[in-house]
């Protein structure tokens, strides 16, 4: 293999394929991002066996040919390489990459191609998403799913194509997130399927502002999705087993609604959660309807600490139904808040002991239940 390709490409195309090194490598050959030429293109891919990401970018192959190089030394090099072209010439013999960029020369040892994973197959597109709103969507449901694998099921992003409808939604057992959009394609039958959160977050990170569209390749015979995004694809595990039936946990009326600015509200939530840290994120809200019609409501957030102190922001509403004193986790709070790209945000609740709601104001695509914290005596 003898090619040559611009650093800039080269550090961009290893910035996306390396999100699916794995950290913990159960084989050596998993820690290293596999080099292959294909035409007048250099192919860089990296998995972890659960996640699979290939790039592509363009190059002067002289000599085709494929190897693997440890990501993190490569990716370290190239980084530090200056904006010019860099030449990649395997030694087959000591299985070894000459990296040369203007007057620097690295010598990186690798391992043989033919010991790196299968790469899935490309195929053809079942769905195309506008790239902004797929992006959109996942950031405004990724962050809802649980963390840990206590539930493996609740790690993933339950995502069903149902009609001209695609909805997302990701739960961790304490909040729900839910987002919808209308598609071109008509599914005559519903088709559902629940991808790793982390797997999504990667998506959403290579999606760029001028996407125009991504297509989706649904599982059939492997239990395998897959993204194509211009110039990459990824491609993820999807996860086995039953996602909960969020719609019975979201509340069909209410005794308290409210509007309030989205932004007015973060930024309470913000100063109030600097305090409520040391108790376990939980802050205190207060809802209050205004006293008479020419007078707004009130909704005020309340984050103390026994030993740093505590913090009051109140920001002006328009509120309807009952006063509402609650206790919510502040920091799940400022998520929701932090992807509502909306102006005006609608908060609801049947009271203390009962789930808040958000969702924008004057759209119903997205929708935030949030279970409320018990209050500490």
């Amino acid at each position: 293999m003898f090619v040559s390709v611009l650093q800039e490409q080269l550090a961009r195309g290893l910035s996306i394929v390396s999100k699916a090194v794995d950290s913990r490598p159960t084989l050596p050959v998993l820690a290293n991002v596999l080099l292959s030429t294909e035409d007048a293109r250099l192919k860089l891919a990296a998995t972890n066996l659960e996640l699979t990401i290939v790039s592509y970018i363009g190059a002067r192959v002289n000599q085709p040919g494929e190897i693997t190089l440890p990501a993190k030394t490569f990716v370290e090099l190239v980084s530090n390489l200056s904006p010019e072209s860099v030449s990649l010439q395997l030694d087959s013999a000591t299985q070894s990459v000459r990296v040369v960029c203007g007057a620097t020369r690295s010598d990186i040892k690798g391992i043989s191609a033919s010991e790196f994973p299968p790469i899935p197959e490309e195929m053809e597109p079942d769905v195309m998403i506008p790239g902004r709103i797929l992006r959109d969507m996942i950031n405004q449901t990724a962050f809802a799913a649980a963390k840990d694998d206590n539930r493996p099921i609740l790690t993933g992003i339950y995502t069903q194509f149902d009609g001209n409808v695609l909805t997302m939604a990701a739960a961790d057992g304490y909040r729900l997130a839910v987002r919808t959009a209308a598609i071109e394609q008509h599914f005559d039958k519903s088709r559902d399927i629940v991808i790793p959160a982390r797997s999504m977050l990667e998506v959403a990170r290579i999606i760029g502002d001028d996407e125009d569209a991504v297509g989706i390749t649904l599982p059939g015979k492997r239990d395998l999705v897959m993204f194509y995004i211009k110039n990459t694809v990824v491609a993820s595990q999807i996860l086995e087993g039953k996602f909960p039936d969020f719609s019975t946990i979201i509340p069909r009326s209410y005794s308290t609604s409210m509007v309030v600015y989205t932004d007015d509200l973060l930024r309470a939530c913000k100063r109030a959660e600097i305090f409520a840290r040391d108790s376990n994120n939980s802050a205190r809200v207060f809802v209050r309807p205004p006293s008479n019609v020419s007078e707004p409501g009130e909704v005020t957030v309340i984050g103390k600490s026994a030993e740093r102190g505590d913090n009051e922001g109140m920001v002006d509403a328009s509120v309807e139904g009952e006063p509402l004193e609650a206790n919510f986790n502040i920091r799940y709070l400022i998520d929701a808040l932090a992807v509502i790209q909306d102006e005006r945000v609608v908060l609801q609740s049947n009271g203390a002991s009962h789930p808040g709601v958000m969702r924008p104001d004057g759209t119903d695509n997205f929708i935030y239940v949030l279970m409320p914290m018990a209050v500490q005596r």
